[in-house]
């Protein structure tokens, strides 16, 4: 008989009011999840806006929704529930839905859901499927399924499950799923948490109603109340919190949520060390915002994240002798299938992602990594899909996102190598440099020509062009003052 270890996880809460909230999810000292949000940076996913179609675009069969925000949003065609469409179109053999310019037209108002956030030129992604995520349940409106988590493997409590979801009197067009947060759940916690859903709909389409578009109808909660909300399972043994307010809303979800665990939450009042540092985080937290993440044998993980996919490359360290080679192969191999699932989850890196595995001549050594990979995935939140290793050594693996990582809303492309990762070095700007400043020695006129530069070229200028510099003087009769240029705020 196969005995499962209960995980014994710790989740921590740290708060900057009214600027920042930290959650971080570890494991035995070990960050497993880690996300933030900034209050400038808030994030849509989620709300649900009162918009109107602000143009169709035939050819990718898709609406733009002005719903309030910089860019409009992108609607597709099979994200429209057909409670929007005008009369009753007709479908031709094979097509699945009707021409969007035939059922929608400009103007029209539409309530959306906020699918994925905008990123970089992109608006966000918008969805007239709207669900809203409770502790138990996740309730969908347009869809009328009645389901659970895949997630939930016990035979007998999907059964359970199933079975208070069919008490349930739902409305038409309202479906329920059940997620992870409700095994064990009393049929009566069960049912506060529908019944509180549903008036959360009655009131949002209330609202709707009452409104002008655009305008937003319900907002996703803060960070720190859906950690609590999606994160907190019975896996959890102990959640800080380093912000008064934020403790006693924390503690009073949990009285509800957990009523026999009283000493669940604590308070960390301490002035001289942040909660992170205390429980030693700080270093694991900071190299998610590396290019580079260790693994335990010594080797190393590269991240390069390109338009299409991020692609990942383990460096081995050191592996002796041919005989050894397959061996140490593997024992890598299968080291950095644990850590990149990690690091997927702790960076929250979505779409393609392409992974080069140390060559593996013997097949049934890339069955086994193959085999750890899936298993370690099935930990992650997000939806995956794991691809088998390729004759080249490749693994493929879709993974859904789930926010605007931490990385992507705490960076920004640098000055310097405008976000290529790169710049041209010193010598190469010298030379552009002269070029123009010999241009400006052969127009007539002023006797002094001055060069504004950064302090590093202007030092490089100097100390290693200033012979040429000389010479220009020397040739044209004229003075160069190379100077440093200052950015003023104003």
């Amino acid at each position: 008989m196969t005995v499962i270890k209960k995980r014994r996880q710790k989740m921590f809460i740290s708060v900057l009011p009214g600027e920042q909230v930290e959650v971080v999810i570890a494991e035995e000292g070990k960050v497993n999840e880690y996300y933030v949000e900034m209050v400038h940076q808030a994030k849509t996913k989620g709300n649900i806006y009162k918009g109107y179609i602000h143009n169709i675009d035939n050819g990718l069969q898709a609406a733009f929704i002005n719903y309030g925000a910089e860019r409009n949003g992108f609607l597709q065609i099979d994200e429209v529930h057909p409670e929007y469409y005008m009369g009753s179109p007709a479908t031709k053999k094979g097509q699945r839905f009707p021409l969007m310019q035939k059922v929608l037209k400009p103007g029209q108002e539409v309530l959306v859901q906020v699918v994925k956030e905008p990123t970089g030129k992109k608006g966000a992604f918008l969805t007239s499927y709207l669900s809203l995520p409770g502790r138990s349940f996740v309730y969908t409106v347009g869809r009328s399924q009645m389901g659970v988590s895949r997630k939930i493997e016990n035979e007998k409590e999907r059964t359970r499950l199933k079975k208070a979801l069919e008490s349930f009197e739902t409305t038409e067009g309202v479906g329920l799923i059940a997620r992870t947060a409700a095994v064990g759940q009393s049929k009566a916690a069960l049912e506060r948490d529908y019944k509180y859903l549903n008036r959360l709909w009655t009131d949002i389409r209330s609202n709707a109603q009452s409104e002008k578009a655009p305008v937003i109808v319900y907002e996703e909660l803060g960070l720190a109340a859906r950690a609590v909300r999606d994160y907190l399972s019975t896996d959890v043994t102990e959640v800080y919190v380093d912000d008064k307010e934020t403790f006693e809303q924390v503690r009073q979800f949990v009285k509800l949520a957990f009523p026999r665990k009283n000493n669940l939450v604590k308070l960390h009042e301490d002035h001289d060390l942040s909660l992170l540092e205390r429980f030693n985080l700080v270093k694991q937290v900071q190299e998610i915002y590396s290019r580079e993440a260790s693994m335990p044998s010594g080797g190393r993980l590269v991240f390069d994240a390109t338009e299409a996919l991020t692609a990942v490359d383990i460096n081995s360290g050191k592996i002796g002798g041919e005989r050894n080679f397959q061996k140490m192969a593997l024992k890598t191999n299968v080291e950095a299938a644990r850590e990149i699932a990690r690091q997927l989850r702790l960076r929250d890196i979505g779409g393609q992602v392409v992974i080069d595995f140390i060559e593996m001549k013997n097949p049934k050594d890339c069955r086994e990594v193959e085999k750890v990979m899936r298993a370690e995935m099935k930990n992650d939140r997000a939806r995956t899909d794991v691809s088998r290793i390729s004759s080249f050594g490749l693994m493929e693996l879709v993974r859904q996102r789930l926010g605007s990582s931490a990385i992507a809303i705490s960076t920004e492309p640098c000055p310097c190598c405008k976000g290529t990762g790169i710049r041209r070095n010193l010598e190469w700007q010298a030379l552009q440099a002269l070029k123009s400043i010999h241009r400006e020695m052969h127009k007539p006129g002023d006797e002094v020509v001055e060069y504004l530069c950064e302090e590093e070229l202007a030092i490089y200028l100097l100390n290693h062009k200033r012979k040429i510099l000389a010479e220009l003087e020397e040739t044209y009769g004229k003075e160069i003052h190379v100077d440093i240029e200052f950015e003023y705020d104003e």
